[in-house]
């Protein structure tokens, strides 16, 4: 069905320290290889790329639109058309409380 946990070995990567769980010494590559994508830096991403846009008017949304009158068979109908011109990306905001990335290679849980 899967893979049993107490089969394969487990290894703290951000320890620092070499010793009998260590992945160049056991020959798994690609944990290592996983590993290596943190250890220079942090598993935290302290900032995050903003999905809201600010308008000609200073307006901040995360999507704007216009209302337009169209008549049809002499009826006049009120329908909202989506604005895509003349707007400006918020850009990059920095997070109050840090998350941890997505490729972080520990599984968390609560006990």
């Amino acid at each position: 069905m899967g893979g049993s946990g107490s089969k394969s070995k487990g290894f703290w990567p951000f320890s620092g320290s070499v010793g009998a769980d260590d992945p160049i010494q056991d020959g798994n590559e690609q944990s290592m290889a996983r590993a290596r994508s943190f250890t220079g830096g942090t598993p935290f991403v302290l900032t995050r790329r903003s999905s809201l846009y600010l308008d000609e008017d200073g307006d901040m949304a995360h999507e704007f639109y216009e209302e337009t009158i169209v008549t049809k068979n002499g009826r006049k109908k009120a329908k909202l058309k989506r604005i895509h011109k003349n707007l400006t990306s918020q850009g990059i905001i920095k997070l109050e409380i840090p998350c941890i990335h997505v490729d972080f290679p520990v599984v968390l849980c609560e006990a």
